[in-house]
């Protein structure tokens, strides 16, 4: 059946297909009716590109062309030409951080070494402030003495962070992990970074036009860059500076992050020598550090000891009593510079130290081992490597500086400086001091088992200042004289009892002591006594006051036994006779009586012993060597005229705080120096002074050098009579009778003078005459207790190559301003090292009364001269008119 609605709908669905089919297609118009198509216009669609993205500041930065970058576990660091970017960690914000300066390389080993840190390290506390990084000093004044309320409120109150430098926001990095900060112009113009000759006279400054930014490192906990710049080194005199010329240098500026769990501190004890950390929030005004609390009334003040973090691996085994690991080793990487002979006697040094630690339950604390050669990540330069490096310079010495936490006193990071001509020192002093009993050194070139024991010596010392040891100058005071001649004494002690003595080799020995031990020993009792002092866990203790207590015991238990007294070293003020450089033994003038006849008897066979020398060269520096070393004694035993003992004493324990020599021992000292003065022309050897160069013999140059310090002597006199609490003690009066008596000794007599009595005796009445007239013009009365020039370079107190080198301009200072204007200039004003309380300058003005007794002595002497002068031979009479004229001329400046 047909249906006819579905045929309707069938011709409707076809009219619509052919319509859609006759539509145009989207782009074509139409015009005039709906089927009249009109012509096609061609065009081409607009093809979008998709939005490029800004790049980001940070993005820039790292694509920068010819950046070069380090990327290190704590600091990422960008060079962009002569631009330098850190990219700093949000995540330790509010970490403290040390930067510092080492030297890298120099033109002038000289006046710059390679390895040294010329400024000590600065503390930096980084923290985001705002948009801003500030490096923050934090501040160490003052530290919390018990955990109370009322002390944190204070402390955040009075003792706030002191800012040191902000930084804009460069950028975040990729992750937003990091900020960037530009740092060039902080290292740029930042004096403590920069390198510079420094002491007394010599000063630098750097040349900031020619400075550049080299290379950038990072390691685990460090990132360093290399800069070069030069600096302009200046010797500075009374009469202006003197150019030493430009010295070109290239440094390592490391960024280093210190610990988050920060080592427990360890308070200093004044009776041990050790290194210390005061309060550094101001470079000009360091002071021991206030403990806040109500223990006592007022502040409780103390220092920390400078020592390494060494803590046992296994607590439980090492309260056991069993040797066990530290958790991390001190180990010592020796410079691939150095000959290879050295290396041994170098390695040994290092491991001399185990000893000591192995007494205190550790076992392999230190370790010694060459520069790698196949480990891609080693670098000297990276403070997680402690290094012994070689300087190829004529200085004769070595030195141990350090890295330290200021906030703990945790040692980072050390260095030892070894000079080329430290073997030089070596050879002289074996010969100088030990030739006449031991014939191994009797040649130009030490044997190599001489080498050895005597270069083991000098950096196991070295190594001694790197573990915080400081010099303990008092050590060999404490051996009898006749015991350094002992076989069974010396052979079990040495020298000394501590190897941070200067107590060199066995000069006391004689000719027939076959069997002495000439050499300090390896580590000495004292060594010991302050390794268990610092070094010992006290895990008992609760907190670094209660540790302190314990400590403090083991100190007391040694109170009074002289191997175990501390002497510090005393630089401007030398007024402890028992605390020198360059002694041996408790009695300088039985010292200097075995010395001398040893000298006497070595200087007799020198020709005989060293004859490969064709040029002389070699004999006469041995020579010299007998010279300072005759000096020495001299001088060893005119320190006990107006000496004065001086110890750090814990009240309730055994020792006096100051003592002063007793009267016998300054008399005996004084008669027989100037004994020795009269009596100075052994040392003459025209046979060697004339095979080489015009000059004065040493004995005039001897006796010249010494009676300043005599004569200067009348300022200690007065100063130990005046502390003295011996009813019987040496007055200055003495010193002047006794001066008299010992130097115009022989005119009293009626005796013709020989040539060593005329300098003596016009020496000491010139420096008498000058004293005298300076009293008069009231220009330099007694104001300190300086040592001399000539002093200075006897027991080598500043740079014996500095001092070598400008001794005539050192000389003409003195002359022109007075005795010991040259170590006030050169030398630190501290007395001693590492002493709290501290010692500061004695100023004895106001006691001085030394000015009537110098006259009276003038008027006594010409009285003398007068009396003799009629009956005296021609040379005689001749010197005695010119010492009456000298006085004469001193009474017309008085008018």
């Amino acid at each position: 059946m047909f249906n006819l609605k579905l045929l309707k709908m069938r011709r409707l669905s076809s009219f619509l297909l052919l319509l859609t089919l006759l539509v145009p297609v989207a782009g074509e118009s139409y015009a005039g009716g709906l089927f009249k198509k009109k012509k096609k216009k061609v065009t081409t669609e607009e093809v979008k590109e998709p939005v490029k993205k800004k790049k980001s500041k940070y993005e820039k930065l790292v694509q920068t062309p010819g950046i070069v970058t380090a990327k290190g576990d704590f600091l990422t660091i960008h060079k962009v030409g002569q631009k330098v970017y850190l990219e700093y960690p949000l995540k330790y914000m509010g970490r403290d951080i040390l930067v510092g300066g080492t030297l890298s390389a120099t033109s002038e080993p000289l006046l710059l070494n390679v390895g040294y840190k010329y400024s000590a390290p600065v503390l930096y506390r980084v923290v985001k402030k705002d948009s801003s990084i500030v490096f923050n000093k934090p501040n160490l004044a003052a530290t919390m003495g018990e955990n109370k309320e009322w002390v944190k409120k204070a402390m955040e109150k009075s003792y706030i962070d002191i800012p040191a430098k902000s930084f804009t926001v460069h950028s975040y990095n990729a992750d937003s992990s990091a900020v960037v900060i530009e740092v060039t112009s902080f290292i740029k113009d930042n004096k403590a970074l920069a390198p510079k000759v420094s002491g007394g006279l010599l000063t630098s400054s750097p040349v900031s036009s020619k400075f550049t930014f080299e290379g950038v490192k990072a390691f685990e906990d460090n990132a360093s860059l290399e800069v070069a710049q030069p600096v302009e080194a200046q010797y500075m005199t009374l009469f202006g500076s003197i150019p030493l010329g430009q010295v070109s240098t290239r440094s390592v500026i490391t960024f280093l992050l210190l610990p988050d769990s920060k080592m427990r501190p360890r308070v200093q004890d004044s009776r041990v020598g050790i290194f210390y950390s005061l309060n550094s929030a101001s470079a000009r005004m360091q002071f021991p550090i206030r403990k806040i609390s109500q223990e006592k009334d007022g502040f409780d003040t103390y220092v920390l000891a400078n020592r390494w973090r060494v803590e046992p691996k296994d607590m439980e085994a090492w309260k056991r009593g069993e040797l066990v690991e530290p958790v991390k080793p001190i180990v010592w990487y020796v410079d691939d510079a150095f000959p290879d002979e050295w290396r041994g006697p170098i390695k040994a040094a290092v491991l001399n130290w185990n000893k000591a630690f192995e007494k205190i339950g550790f076992k392999n604390v230190m370790v010694a081992k060459d520069f790698p050669k196949d480990d891609p990540n080693f670098d000297p330069d990276n403070l997680k490597y402690s290094c012994i490096r070689y300087c190829p310079n004529a200085e004769a010495n070595a030195m141990g500086p350090s890295w330290v936490d200021p906030t703990t006193g945790e040692i980072i990071n050390a260095s030892v400086i070894v000079y080329n001509n430290v073997v030089q020192l070596i050879n002289n002093w074996r010969f100088v001091q030990t030739a006449q009993v031991d014939p191994r050194v009797r040649a130009v070139k030490m044997p190599k088992d001489v080498f050895d024991e005597s270069l083991t010596y000098v950096i196991t010392h070295e190594i001694g200042h790197t573990l915080g040891m400081l010099h303990n100058m008092s050590a060999s005071a404490s051996v009898p004289v006749d015991s350094l001649r002992s076989v069974s004494f010396t052979q079990k002690y040495g020298t000394t009892p501590s190897i941070m003595d200067y107590a060199r080799f066995n000069y006391v020995a004689q000719p027939g002591d076959k069997g002495v031990k000439l050499t300090p020993p390896d580590l000495g009792v004292y060594d010991y006594y302050v390794i268990k002092w610092l070094y010992s866990p006290v895990p008992e203790a609760k907190d670094m006051w209660e540790e302190s207590k314990i400590a403090e015991k083991w100190i007391d238990e040694k109170a009074g036994d002289p191997r175990y007294r501390y002497g510090r070293q005393q630089l401007a003020f030398r007024i402890d006779p028992s605390a020198l450089e360059e002694d041996l033994g408790d009695d300088p003038v039985k010292a200097g009586t075995y010395g001398i006849k040893n000298l006497k008897y070595i200087l007799n066979h020198l020709n005989e012993w060293i004859s490969d020398d064709p040029d002389f060269s070699h004999r006469m520096q041995l020579y010299s060597g007998i010279q300072e070393q005759y000096m020495r004694y001299l001088l060893n035993a005119l320190y006990q005229v107006g000496g004065i003992y001086l110890s750090q004493v814990k009240d309730g324990t055994a020792g006096e705080a100051v003592k002063s020599v007793a009267r016998a021992k300054q008399k005996e000292a004084l008669a027989w120096v100037l004994k020795e003065l009269r009596n100075s022309s052994w040392i003459d050897r025209p046979e060697l002074i004339n095979k080489t160069k015009l000059a004065v013999y040493p004995s005039a140059k001897i006796i010249a050098a010494v009676s300043k310090v005599i004569e200067s002597k009348r300022a200690m006199v007065l100063l130990s009579s005046h502390v003295s609490q011996d009813k019987n003690l040496y007055t200055i009066g003495d010193y002047y009778d006794d001066l008299y008596a010992g130097v115009f000794a022989p005119t009293i007599q009626g005796k013709k003078l020989n040539q060593e009595e005329k300098l003596l005796q016009k020496n000491i009445f010139n420096r008498m005459g000058v004293t005298c007239t300076d009293y008069i013009k009231n220009t330099r009365a007694i104001k300190s207790l300086h040592p001399s020039l000539e002093e200075m370079m006897a027991y080598n107190l500043f740079s014996k190559s500095f001092m070598d080198e400008m001794y005539r301009h050192l000389q003409e200072m003195e002359q022109e301003s007075g005795l010991g204007t040259v170590a006030r200039q050169l030398l630190p004003v501290q007395f001693g090292q590492a002493a709290s309380p501290f010692q500061e300058e004695v100023e004895i003005g106001v006691i001085d009364e030394t000015f009537g007794y110098n006259q009276a002595m003038l008027k006594r002497v010409v009285t003398l001269l007068k009396s003799k002068v009629g009956a005296a031979n021609r040379d005689d009479r001749v010197h005695y008119e010119s010492l009456i004229s000298m006085a004469e001329a001193v009474k017309q400046v008085s008018k």
